[in-house]
This record gives C-alpha cells, structure tokens and sequence, in this order.
C-alpha cells in the first residue's frame, strides 16, 4: 500500500511539473480525475478481498472439495448410463413395439451373475462363493426379489407414459433413500432435508397430475396414470435395494453384492420370464435395429449396475442419487431431439426438472449424513 501511493504521489508530482500553472477549477478537476484512478487500482484487490471474506464465511472451502466434485463427475457418467438405458426402452417401445422388460432385465442379470459369480467361485476363505450362500442366502434372495420388481416396474412404465415423465418421477427414491437410511442405517439430516423432501413428493404430485389432465386432453385414458404409478412403485423398490446396496458396498465388498444379484436377479427373472413375456418374445420382429437396441440396453444396465456401488462407497445411496438427477435433464433433450415430443409438454417438465433440481441443491449442499451403518440385517 505505501509503494503504491508512492508511485501515485509520484505522478501527480510529475504531471504538476508538466503543467506549471492551472487554475482553480482545473486543478478541482485534475484531483477528482486523479482520484478515481487511485479507486479504479484499488476495485480488482477489493473485490478478491470481498470474495475471500465470502469464502470464509459460508466455509465453501470445506464444503466444495475434491471429493464432491468426484462424486458429481462420477454422478455424471452414471447419468449417461441411466439414459441411455432410458432411451434403448423407448425405441423398443415405440418403434418396433417390442414390450419384454423381463427379458431386458435377465440378459442384465445373466451378465452380473457370469461375471460377479465367477470372481466369487475363485475366492477363497470367508468371502467365497459357497460360504457366502451358507450364510447369507435367503437375504440376498430377498434383495434380487426386490431389485427384480424393481427393474420390471420402471421398464414397463414406458409402454404407458413418456421417457421424460419417467424420468421425472423417479426422484421419489430420494425421500425413500432417506427414509431408510434414517431408520436403517442411523443416518441423520436436518430440518432443511425435510423441507427439500417435501418440495420434491410436491413436484411428484405436480407431474402426476400433469399427466393425468394430458392423458384427459390426449384421450389416452388412464394409461399415463398407471404408468406413473408404475414408476413409483419401481422408485420405492429400488430405494430399498440402494440402502441395502450401501450396506453391503461398505462393510463386505461389490463384488459379493453384485454376484448375489446376479445369481437370484437371473433366477427370479427367469421364472418371471417364462410365465409373463414367452409369447411377447416369440412375436418379436428380430432384425440388427432390434438386436442392437437390445445390446445397448444390456451394456447400459450392466455399466450402471457395475459402477455404482464404487460410487456408494465413497459417498452414500442419497447422494448418489442426488448427483443423478441430471440424468432427467439428458432424458428431455434426447427426448426432444429423437422422439420429437411437443415443445409446450417440454417446457412444463423443464419447469419440474429445474424444481427438483433446486430441491436438490438444498440436499447436497453439504455433507449432512451421521452414518453409523448399524444395519443388522446382513450381519
């Protein structure tokens, strides 16, 4: 500060000495002008002076580390994932009217049981494959139940609704994650959670009933409404799987949790299969447009499900599922682009997106979990 109003004093001296006689008025005018330049020197280091008192105030530092950013780039990836298994539906749905979730879903289970299973066969002590089904069986029976309900729930809302109004609305797992991992898990939040997830079960109602006046509008009857419904229901079941998901991920290992699902993902799928869709795959067009959409949706899946446990891990089933909400933003403008919906229903689930969003932004502001993971039920 001395040097600069040196060199500030300087100037003017030199400036003097150029201009040996100035009047009153000008000289009032030369030092306003001289003065505003000092302040203009001084705006850049006030305003970082600002920003670094800001900083540490609402402690970002603390809150902004590598860490999250990780778990957002992560969450990114797992989006694209999300979507991509989104879309492949769609096109089977809609341009070559192949209905088969089951079938969608066991070539998913099939791919984690050959893979999964089969790095647990090679194991050797307590973490092998048969001592693992010694113990544990009818648990991780339970867990591929549900997870199976899940997936054909969720795949078969996109016979009934749009890829955008599925996608919406699976942001009910977060109050369900939550939820659970109060009571299961011995995670704690803060009032402002709630709040958030008031705001979000509010924004479900919202498109729910959006759908239900389109479908009134459209003449579609109760389809949109049921497939809305059906969407729902697969979000609570894989809220479930998520939680216990985390579980697993952090006091036993991926690999274990992934082959376990697997092995009874592809049994129950299979059974499901046999007595639901037999006659649906029979009557499927084969061509390479349907064997490709098909192989899309497999490596999807199989990504999804391989990559998001090592995204558990180094955060929790709610933030996880906070940093892949962008995946519904992904869904409408793919949706806009490839399947051509009207612009006037877009702007409307943009709106939704963009609440839920903020609603989100309230729940990952911070680390605001107390995990304990008590859960006693894989014990």
């Amino acid at each position: 500060m001395f040097l600069q109003a040196l060199s500030t004093f300087t100037k003017k001296r030199e400036i003097a000495a150029c201009v040996p006689s100035i009047p009153k008025a000008s000289q009032a005018l030369y030092d306003i002008v001289m003065d505003s330049n000092e302040g203009i020197n001084q705006t850049p280091s006030k305003i970082k002076i600002f920003f670094s008192n800001l900083m540490e105030k609402s402690k970002a530092k603390e809150y902004f580390t590598w860490n999250l950013l990780k778990i957002l780039f992560l969450g990114q990836g797992l989006s694209m994932l999300l979507c991509g298994t989104a879309i492949s539906s769609q096109y089977l749905a809609d341009d070559f009217a192949v209905n088969t979730p089951v079938l969608q879903s066991f070539i998913n289970y099939l791919l984690l049981c050959l893979v999964y299973v089969g790095i647990l066969a090679f194991r050797q002590g307590n973490d092998n494959l048969l001592q693992i089904l010694k113990t544990k069986w009818w648990k991780y029976l339970l867990v591929g139940l549900i997870d199976v309900e899940a997936n054909y729930l969720v795949v078969k809302a996109y016979q009934y609704t749009t890829l955008t109004s599925v996608q919406l609305l699976d942001c009910f797992i977060i109050p369900v994650v939550m939820l659970l991992s109060w009571f299961i898990l011995r995670s704690r939040y803060k009032i402002i959670h709630f709040v958030a997830v008031l705001m979000c079960l509010l924004g479900v109602g919202i498109m729910v009933g959006a759908d239900v006046l389109a479908s009134k509008q459209q003449g579609s009857g109760s389809n949109k409404l049921l497939g809305d419904f059906l969407v729902l229901g697969g979000a609570a079941l894989y809220g479930v799987s998520n939680v216990c998901e985390e579980f697993v991920v952090k006091n036993f290992s991926r690999e274990e949790f992934l082959g376990m699902l697997g092995l009874f993902g592809t049994f129950f799928s299979g059974i499901q299969l046999s007595i639901l869709e037999h006659n649906a795959i029979a009557n499927i067009n084969w061509s390479w447009q349907v064997v490709l959409l098909f192989t899309a949706f497999a490596v999807c899946m199989f990504g999804w499900y391989s990559f998001l446990p090592l995204v558990i891990k180094i955060s929790s089933a709610t933030s996880v599922n906070l940093a892949i909400l962008t995946a519904d933003l992904y869904s409408i403008f793919f949706g806009i682009f490839l399947f051509h919906y009207k612009a006037v229903l877009h702007h409307s689930e943009f709106s939704l997106r963009s609440y839920n969003n903020f609603q989100a932004s309230i729940l990952s502001w911070k680390d605001f979990r107390i995990h304990s993971s008590k859960m006693i039920f894989f014990n």
